[in-house]
């Protein structure tokens, strides 16, 4: 497991904390690893119910690590994130996030594989994946028009335009909002009521609401083609470069 990972275990819930606030908890290959690694472990003990993702230091997490998406460009194919979005989208039991500050790129777009979000007051959610030259991930092409509306998806997929809290409450992609001090407690305390619940018919009404998966794996595939298409182009790798210079 990655140290900036820390997993707690609160009886029938497993909390998952993304703990590198010095780097705004941004995402690199061995904290994907260990994420992808912390659901395994969650999927095959019966034990746990529920999974909680939050993010520590005031923020979610502010998307890839730049330094860390630089090895990606070299070998997308083996880098791990596509495995962790797989895995989650694969997950049978009930994940519920807290959210504070920035949640940008995955950290917005994992939240759409999630039952419940809780979100504080100062949260943005961003996924600016179409102002690197990028195409969305994690399957949100297909969900984001389905959870939050043709017309909000576009704004946010195809402008790129960042969100507020309260306008994801709005949209429906965020289930309640709260101070920043609260966020986590109110994931904890939804999570424990979820675990209390008979387990089968927990993850089978879960399973119901959701549907067959292969559509949507088969949409974070074809996603990951065009990521990697996209990566290859001129214009984008000079945006790309661009942006690391700052």
């Amino acid at each position: 497991m990655s140290p900036c990972v820390r997993l707690d275990r609160i009886e029938g819930v497993l909390s998952v904390a993304l703990d590198r606030p010095s780097k705004k908890n941004a995402l690199n290959r061995d904290m994907y690893c260990a994420l992808t690694e912390a659901l395994v472990t969650a999927q095959q003990d019966p034990s746990i119910r529920v999974v909680v993702l939050s993010g520590s230091g005031g923020d979610f997490t502010a998307g890839n690590d730049l330094g860390d998406f630089l090895n990606f460009l070299e070998s997308p194919e083996t880098f791990p994130a596509l495995t962790f979005v797989r895995t989650l989208a694969l997950f049978p039991k009930p994940i519920v996030a807290a959210v504070t500050g920035a949640a940008i790129g995955i950290g917005t777009s994992m939240l759409f594989h999630c039952d419940l979000v809780f979100a504080s007051s100062d949260a943005i959610f961003s996924m600016p994946f179409i102002n690197l030259g990028l195409v969305p991930e994690a399957g949100v092409s297909l969900l984001a028009p389905m959870r939050l509306g043709r017309a909000r998806a576009t704004q946010a997929l195809l402008l790129g335009e960042a969100f507020s809290a309260q306008q994801a409450l709005e949209m429906g992609l965020v289930n309640a909002v709260t101070s920043p001090g609260g966020v986590k407690e109110m994931a904890i305390e939804a999570s424990s009521r979820l675990a209390e619940k008979d387990p089968f018919a927990l993850n089978a009404t879960r399973r119901l609401m959701r549907g067959e998966p292969e559509k949507l794996l088969a949409q974070i595939d074809k996603e990951a083609e065009l990521f990697v298409s996209a990566l290859q182009a001129p214009s984008t790798q000079a945006r790309l470069k661009a942006f690391f210079k700052g």
